[in-house]
């Protein structure tokens, strides 16, 4: 599990690195909701630019931090996706839940 955030104008920025699957999906619920109570931004946005493989651990990754934004009145989006984890949310119906974006913001 690798990933790196930083915060800029109340926006948590957290950029998740390589394959999320149920093995690691556990940290990154547990780091992101970590950056969340510590910063309680305005907007979350989880980067998903350098993700190059996500089973539904990853639909777990988002909901939950979806989850911790809500209870914060936060905004929760999703960018940079390739082809292969866009596919999972859009097969899962998440994108209906939270703002998907291709580009990297």
């Amino acid at each position: 599990m690798q990933f790196t955030s930083y915060l800029e104008n109340g926006k948590l920025t957290v950029a998740l690195h390589g394959e999320i699957d149920h093995q690691c999906a556990k940290g990154y619920i547990d780091a992101i909701a970590s950056k969340i109570e510590v910063y309680t931004p305005r907007e979350c946005v989880l980067d998903f630019g350098q993700v190059t493989f996500m089973d539904s651990s990853g639909i777990a990754v988002v909901i939950n931090a979806l989850r911790y934004m809500s209870r914060i009145q936060g905004k929760l989006s999703v960018c940079g996706l390739r082809q292969q984890p866009l596919r999972v949310f859009c097969v899962s119906g998440i994108d209906r839940l939270v703002e998907m974006k291709e580009e990297v913001l």
